[in-house]
């Protein structure tokens, strides 16, 4: 149960970071806003591991497998994208897009058992989950009355 309050409590943050991100681009535009939120991310993880807040292990960077490593392209990714399309769809819009997006690619690496994952079955149910949940997102994404 903690696990998902934690989840939970991750979206939340992702909602608001997307509506900061957002907000700080239109004043210094959309890549410098990409590049701050990361300069700013830099430092309060550099901070936590000051503090030695850190539980792992610097020497066994090696032994990841190279693609492991594209997380923080991906980021810059991710960033640029929700700052790009919150303002011209809305918070809640973008957001939905982005979880609907989330969730069907998570589905595929559950069940693959891409890098690493331990394969989870995907059944009729989970199909259906999908779609509601595309259905929902078509509802929120459908023109306001």
């Amino acid at each position: 149960m903690t696990a998902l309050v934690l989840a939970a409590l991750s979206g939340v943050l992702m909602a608001f970071q997307g509506t900061l991100n957002s907000a700080l681009s239109k004043v210094i535009g959309l890549l410098e806003a990409t590049f701050i939120v990361h300069v700013v991310g830099l430092g309060v993880t550099m901070a936590l591991l000051v503090l030695q807040l850190g539980r792992g292990d610097w020497q066994q960077m090696g032994k990841a497998s190279w693609y492991t490593y594209l997380g923080g392209f991906l980021g810059v990714g991710i960033v640029y994208l929700v700052v790009k399309t919150i303002p011209k769809l809305g918070a809640a819009a973008a957001t939905t897009a982005i979880i609907v997006g989330q969730v069907s690619t998570a589905a595929l690496a559950d069940y693959f058992g891409w890098f690493g994952l331990k394969p989870v079955p995907f059944g009729i149910w989970q199909g259906f989950g999908l779609i509601l949940m595309a259905g929902g997102a078509w509802l929120l994404l459908s023109p306001r009355q």
